[in-house]
């Protein structure tokens, strides 16, 4: 597996970008401001995050996604543990990622990953997506946020 930066000549891969965050919208907004890093398995596409600056010397790991085909197989913890060797190569001190309070898997493989719980943005996805979202037969209402020092 080969994780790179996605170069402008490359498409970028909305359809994974949109399994972790389902607003087309958003997505485009951030993915102009950020470095996209694509995971590679024989050529084809099956995973993606997305490292966005937010303030001086901390960067936000705003999107990660696996193609549902390798999910479980250890993609998603390459991806994060890559985001966070680059932080650390561009000099950033603190690497912070948000996800839903529904968002089980993710909440465990970030906190395995040395994130640490540090806010809850109450009714961020009621007041900032239009659709409702649902994962694990939970709705999908706070952002909780996480944080790692570099």
């Amino acid at each position: 597996m080969n994780i790179r930066k996605l170069e402008k000549q490359d498409k970028i891969p909305m359809e994974l970008l949109l399994l972790a965050d389902p607003s087309e919208t958003i997505v485009e907004e951030y993915i102009t401001r950020g470095d996209c890093f694509i995971a590679e398995n024989e050529k084809q596409v099956v995973g993606v995050y997305v490292l966005l600056p937010t303030r001086p010397k901390t960067v936000e790991l705003v999107n990660v996604a696996v193609a549902e085909v390798h999910q479980g197989e250890g993609v998603g913890k390459l991806l994060v543990t890559d985001a966070i060797r680059n932080a650390k190569a561009k000099g950033y001190k603190t690497i912070e990622i948000g996800t839903g309070n529904s968002s089980i898997g993710q909440l465990a493989l970030y906190q395995k990953c040395g994130f640490r719980i540090i806010a809850i943005d109450f009714d961020f996805f009621i007041k900032h997506y239009e659709e409702e979202i649902f994962e694990n037969g939970i709705q999908c209402r706070d952002m909780i946020r996480l944080s790692k020092d570099l």
